[in-house]
């Protein structure tokens, strides 16, 4: 005789968790929508291909943390949901995502630690790099696990930047405030993300990506933006 008002509350706490579950991955991509507009406004005027400079240390952190928000989000929507709809619910997501950030915040401090303007030599071999890193095992397992697994943000990032790390070196070698490789790359990262891995797929993508790097270090001229107008 209770089981009718105990359907009604089960349905209504199963349709809470739902809306709070889309208004988590709302705020998630939209986050990153907004991340966009902020990086294409920043990074305004700041491409120079192979020569272009960072900045200031606080300037670049910052503009390296909205662009990898405005990157990274959207992939990780999955991910999201999967943690809102855990044990733990909806808020567990704000410090999913933050841990999640971090972790791609160290990697921008490595990026500027390590960074150089560089010439059309350099940008080739480690695009090359790049596409070889694709086909590797490391790389199959970093990108499993960035899909598949859903543990703390930290762990899941770490994850993810080793799946991603060799996109994020092309963009770094060909211009790392460049709206344009932010994009593309953006694409890749996510479609790899959401799509299961299928040598059909990728063993090309890693290819073009090597090929690209081979055609930097012959005929730099060719890729334009690559360097800067004399």
């Amino acid at each position: 005789m209770n089981a009718g008002p105990d359907r009604g509350l089960a349905a209504a706490w199963t349709s809470g968790r739902t809306a709070a579950t889309v208004a988590a991955l709302t705020a998630t991509l939209g986050l990153a929508a907004v991340c966009w507009v902020v990086a294409v406004q920043r990074m305004n005027g700041m491409n120079m291909g192979v020569a272009t400079g960072l900045g200031s240390f606080g300037f670049f952190v910052g503009v390296w943390v909205t662009m990898m928000a405005a990157m990274m989000l959207p992939g990780a929507a999955p991910a999201v949901v999967r943690r809102a709809r855990s044990h733990d619910g909806v808020r567990a997501v704000p410090p999913f995502v933050a841990s999640y950030l971090a972790v791609w915040t160290l990697a921008g401090i490595a990026v500027y630690a390590l960074y150089r303007p560089h010439g059309t030599l350099a940008a080739g071999v480690m695009v090359i790099a790049a596409g070889v890193y694709e086909l590797t095992p490391l790389k199959r397992r970093f990108r499993r696990r960035c899909r598949q697994t859903v543990r703390s943000g930290f762990g899941f990032g770490i994850e993810c930047v080793g799946s991603s790390v060799g996109l994020m070196a092309v963009m770094v070698a060909l211009g790392v405030m460049s709206v344009i490789w932010m994009a593309v790359l953006t694409v890749i990262v996510v479609a790899q993300k959401l799509i299961d891995a299928k040598a059909a797929l990728d063993v090309p993508l890693a290819l073009a990506i090597v090929a690209f790097g081979i055609l930097i270090t012959v005929d730099p001229s060719s890729v334009p933006g690559l360097t800067p107008p004399m």
